[in-house]
């Protein structure tokens, strides 16, 4: 778990994720309990290519998932409409989106997207409808921009006004807002508030640039001179009302090693965005590879109440746990994190050694139905690794089981010989 792996646009922690969890829940049970190994193989790969904004590997891999089970309304059909959105194939956008909504209702995540779509077919009448039912529960701080945006082509000024006002108060350094703003006053013949808004524009995107040339000379220093000059240079960047630029500071920090200094600007970062799991994870990494494992419990677990299936929450909360000696609160965890993401080979083999060492346990204390399942388990996980068969070979004899003591030594055994194979 390195923090150079963490990423700083909306796509972090796999920001499609998080809208899925937040879909009415009543869909999830059935979809954890209904899907294939093959199926969550699939959607493993759809959110590892969504994460890299590989929009077309991801709708391949979401649509495949759907094959092979129909109900993942939510956790395949969702992302693959906003994959074919970011592809700006829009037809087969809103054919998703209009799927998923028939399942879930009008949320506010499908109503955003349905939106703007609406804007690209230039209908903003049903922007302006969609958007507004979004706007009651934002799923994106865009949100008012947009709806904002589609009152202006209606030429509704008054209403235009109103939700590009309180855009600016939810995204204060977007330059998209002052300048729609701009345009706005004009038409209302308010020329001196138009100049004093497009100026504000223009500043903000003169700001951007200024920013994006100093997170790379900030790099740039940390790699190639002393680190407390550099630091000099990178504190600029030290923005305590923004989010973003404090997440992208300490994010450089910890790919250069200097995690101390991480510290500051994601904690501030975390208080600004209390329900964006990305902020809580970003801050949590950096406590756990200081090995300050109890300060990294606290935001991964407040994290989780509201986001319980992203995997990359779980999988730093079961290692976090591990690390506790919480042995089986981490298994759980981790166990889910698996499910969530079955590829994932680190949480496979920090759930495999937690297996067994719980079956193990259970076995010293006599528990033998515990232990076995814990094994059966194990085997799964590691199908060519002959320890669970061994474990359970002694069980078995213990119980007077010699039938399946007998087995499971013969598929240790034929493991230990053939270790590529199993039967």
């Amino acid at each position: 778990m390195k923090i150079s792996n963490t990423r700083l646009s909306i796509m972090t922690l796999i920001g499609v994720a998080a809208m899925v969890a937040v879909l009415p829940g009543r869909m999830s049970c059935q979809e954890k309990s209904t899907s294939p190994d093959s199926a969550d193989l699939h959607l493993g790969k759809g959110y590892d290519a969504l994460k890299q904004d590989n929009y077309a590997a991801a709708a391949k891999e979401f649509q495949a998932a759907l094959s092979l089970d129909p109900k993942l309304v939510l956790k395949a059909r969702f992302p693959l409409a906003v994959a074919l959105f970011e592809m700006h194939n829009s037809t087969a956008a809103r054919q998703e989106f209009e799927a998923v909504r028939k399942e879930t209702g009008d949320h506010p995540n499908v109503l955003y997207y349905l939106g703007r779509l609406d804007l690209e077919d230039r209908n903003f009448e049903s922007a302006v409808e969609n958007l507004s039912k979004a706007a009651a529960k934002p799923p994106f701080p865009d949100t008012a921009y947009y709806l904002g945006f589609a009152y202006f082509r209606q030429d509704d000024l008054a209403s235009a006004e109103k939700w590009l006002r309180e855009a600016a108060r939810l995204t204060p350094r977007d330059s998209r807002v002052p300048y729609q703003l701009g345009l706005v006053y004009r038409k209302q013949e308010r020329p001196s508030e138009a100049e004093k808004a497009l100026a504000l524009s223009a500043e903000l995107r003169r700001r951007d640039a200024n920013e994006s040339q100093l997170k790379l000379e900030c790099a740039q220093k940390l790699e190639k001179s002393p680190h407390d000059e550099a630091r000099t240079v990178c504190e600029q960047l030290y923005d305590p009302e923004s989010a973003e630029t404090l997440t992208a500071l300490g994010t450089i920090y910890g790919q250069h090693g200097e995690l101390e200094w991480a510290l500051k600007p994601l904690r501030r970062a975390a208080e600004l965005a209390p329900q964006s799991p990305q902020m809580q994870y970003n801050l949590a990494l950096v406590y756990y590879q200081l090995n300050q494992f109890e300060n990294a419990r606290s935001p991964l677990a407040n994290a989780l109440q509201r986001w319980p299936d992203l995997f990359q929450l779980n999988a730093l909360y079961g290692a976090v746990l591990l690390k506790l000696g919480e042995d089986v609160p981490a298994y759980e965890t981790l166990r889910h994190a698996h499910g969530l993401n079955p590829q994932d080979s680190q949480t496979e083999t920090l759930l495999y050694g937690m297996t067994l060492g719980l079956a193990r346990k259970s076995q010293s204390q006599r528990e033998y139905p515990d232990s076995l399942r814990y094994l059966q388990e194990a085997a799964k996980l590691r199908p060519n690794d002959p320890e669970p068969h061994l474990r359970m070979a002694e069980i078995y004899t213990l119980t007077g089981r010699k039938a399946q003591a007998t087995h499971e030594q013969q598929q240790a055994d034929q493991l230990s010989k053939n270790p590529g194979k199993s039967q």
